[in-house]
Parts: structure tokens; sequence; C-alpha cells
């Protein structure tokens, strides 16, 4: 079983996390289940970027975005090449090492 590693995020997993995930799922999922309670305004439809991640291992390893992923991620505050939605991002057989950015639009607009 492949596994996750969530980088230290001051409000969702201080300590960061190693989390088992199972192959297929997003890694919104396989954090959900392990109590890492990234957001997800649009609950997993690809219509918010709220649970935009970056995957600093393993990216390569991930199924390639689709359009209407890429298209969202283009709002997505603090973007970088390994962007991902966490909704979106399926695990494969490899090892992850995933940061939560400390902000998401919902957050950056409230402030």
């Amino acid at each position: 079983m492949p596994q996750i590693v969530f980088l230290p995020n001051e409000e969702l997993c201080p300590d960061g996390a190693v989390v088992e995930a199972k192959t297929g799922e997003s890694i919104l999922d396989a954090a959900l289940r392990n109590g890492i309670q990234i957001e997800h305004a649009c609950e997993k439809s690809c219509a918010c970027t709220t649970c935009h991640v970056i995957v600093r291992e393993g990216f390569n390893n991930l199924e390639p975005s689709d359009d209407l992923e890429d298209d969202m991620l283009d709002k997505a505050w603090g973007l970088e090449p390994e962007s991902r939605l966490s909704c979106q991002a399926k695990v494969a057989d490899e090892d992850l090492v995933v940061e939560i950015p400390k902000y998401t639009v919902n957050q950056v607009s409230e402030g």
C-alpha cells in the first residue's frame, strides 16, 4: 500500500502525518479518512480550488490532470507546477509527499 507523507501544516496537521493510501484513492479521501480535514467546498466535484495541494515528491506517478482540473487550478492561490486538486489526484503505486498550502482562495478572500 502506498503512503502519503503530509508535510506539517500549522492548522491541519502541525506535526505532519504519514498515512496509508489505497491505489486509486484520491489524496483528499486518504487525508479525510485519516483525520486531516483538507477543505473541499465543492464536495469533491472539481468545481473549486479549496483542496489544492502541492505534490513535492511522486508528482509524475499521478495520472495527468484533465482540462477541467487544469482550468480550476489556474484559480488556486499559490499555484506551483506540481499543484493538484487533491479531490482529483488519484494515488498510484508509489509513495507521495504532499504539502497543504497555508491558505486557500476562500481564506485569502475572507482575510
